[in-house]
């Protein structure tokens, strides 16, 4: 049963926008990705689905350790295949973060596609989607509610 726009049960608001990852391409050499892209992303995930989700501190924990990875991968190339599962993790420890209520909807499908475009066999997807966090990051202070 509704209420008022929104679902009790989920705390979700129906009318909430919902995130576009279509134009998120790593492998594609787009010049909107970290400008356009990432503003609009930024735009949906600093407008959360759930009161109190989306902190800009909750953000930049995920995006700190993805910061962190493309620096282990940097120093130890070789080992790109090795950390990728732990990399890959992120997935588990933002739906640990959704249960919680910590992110919404938005930010869980933004860091599941970011994710599953890594890809194996190239180190530079990793340093792509550290890039486009940061831009989604920048933006997202801007449009944060302090």
């Amino acid at each position: 049963m509704n209420y008022s726009g929104s679902n009790r049960r989920s705390g979700r608001h129906e009318d909430a926008p919902q995130i576009d990852v279509s134009l998120i391409d790593f492998s594609a050499k787009d010049s909107r990705l970290f400008d356009e892209v990432a503003n609009q992303s930024a735009q949906v995930i600093s407008e959360p689905q759930l009161k109190d989700a989306n902190k800009s501190t909750q953000l930049r924990g995920f995006y700190n350790e993805v910061v962190i990875w493309d620096q282990k991968i940097r120093q130890n190339p070789e080992k790109y295949t090795e950390y990728l599962p732990l990399v890959k993790m992120l997935n588990a420890k933002v739906a640990y973060a959704r249960g919680r209520k910590l992110v919404d909807d938005n930010f869980l499908t933004l860091i599941r596609h970011c994710i599953s475009q890594l890809d194996d066999n190239d180190k530079q997807s990793l340093y792509t989607f550290k890039l486009f966090l940061e831009a989604v990051m920048g933006f997202h202070k801007m449009y944060a509610k302090k």
